[in-house]
C-alpha cells in the first residue's frame, strides 16, 4: 500500500510542478555557478549506496570545503537562490524520482551522507537501514531548521555528532517501530503543516509516543 501512494503521489506531484521545475531551471542555469543538480551519494536501504538529487543550492566543491557535509547557519557556501530554495525546502523535491524509481518513499529515515550515517551507533544502522530512505520523515520534520542547534557551536561537526544524531536516530528507530501505513499519512501531514510553521510541536501532538528530546535540543526546539 505505501509502494502504491509513493508512486501515485510522486507521478502527481511531479506533473503539477513540472513548470515550476522549469522555471528553477533556468534561473540555476544563469545564476551562481551555472549547474542544475546536485546528485551525492547517500546510505539507503539495506545500506546500500544511491545517490540523491537536488537542485544545486551551494558551491560546486561544497563538501571539501568548511564543514563538509553539515550546513551551518548563514553557511558561506550557500548560494543566493539557493537560500530561497533550502528555505522552503524546494531544493529537495527532484528526489521525488528518487522515490518513482524506488529508491526512496515518501516518508522514511532521512537519508545521509557515509560520514553523518556514522555518527549513529551501530545497533540504530542495522535498525535503520531496513528501511527505505524518506523524502520526509519523523527525523526530517523534527529537524525541519536543523542549524539551529549548531549555530552557536565552535565545532560543528562535533555538535552534530554529540547532539543531534543521537536523537535523530531515536526518531528514525521509532519510525521503524510504527512503521504502518497510518503512522505514514500522518506524517505526510506533519510535513506539509511544519514546512509552513517550521515548528515541530505538531509531532507530539499527533504522536504521543514519540520519544523526548534531551533539555538543550527541546529549548531550542521552542526558540
Amino acid at each position: 500500500m505505501i509502494r502504491f501512494f509513493d508512486l501515485v503521489l510522486s507521478l502527481s506531484a511531479i506533473l503539477i510542478m513540472s513548470l515550476v521545475f522549469v522555471i528553477i531551471v533556468i534561473i540555476l542555469k544563469f545564476t551562481g555557478e551555472g549547474y542544475v543538480f546536485y546528485r551525492q551519494p547517500r546510505v539507503g536501504y539495506n545500506g546500500k549506496i544511491f545517490f540523491v538529487l537536488k537542485f544545486a543550492t551551494m558551491l560546486k566543491d561544497s563538501p571539501n570545503i568548511g564543514t563538509g557535509t553539515i550546513t551551518k547557519m548563514n553557511d558561506p557556501r550557500v548560494l543566493k537562490f539557493g537560500k530561497y530554495l533550502r528555505a522552503t525546502k524546494v531544493n529537495e523535491l527532484p528526489q521525488l524520482f528518487n522515490v518513482l524509481i524506488g529508491q526512496m518513499s515518501l516518508i522514511g529515515p532521512r537519508p545521509l551522507t557515509s560520514e553523518t550515517f556514522g555518527m549513529y551507533s551501530t545497533d540504530a544502522q542495522g535498525v535503520i537501514s531496513q528501511l527505505k530512505p524518506g523524502l520526509s520523515g519523523v527525523g526530517s520534520v523534527f529537524f525541519r531548521s536543523e542549524e539551529k542547534y549548531t549555530m552557536d557551536a565552535v565545532d560543528v561537526v562535533s555538535r552534530y555528532k554529540e547532539v543531534i544524531a543521537p536523537y535523530k536516530a531515536e526518531l528514525e528507530i521509532w519510525y521503524f517501530e510504527n512503521y504502518n501505513f497510518n503512522t505514514y499519512l500522518k506524517l505526510i501531514l506533519c510535513t506539509l503543516i511544519v514546512l509552513f510553521t517550521k515548528h515541530p510541536g505538531v509531532l507530539f501532538k499527533v504522536f504521543n509516543s514519540l520519544p523526548k528530546p534531551n533539555s538543550f535540543i527541546s529549548e531550542r526546539m521552542n526558540n
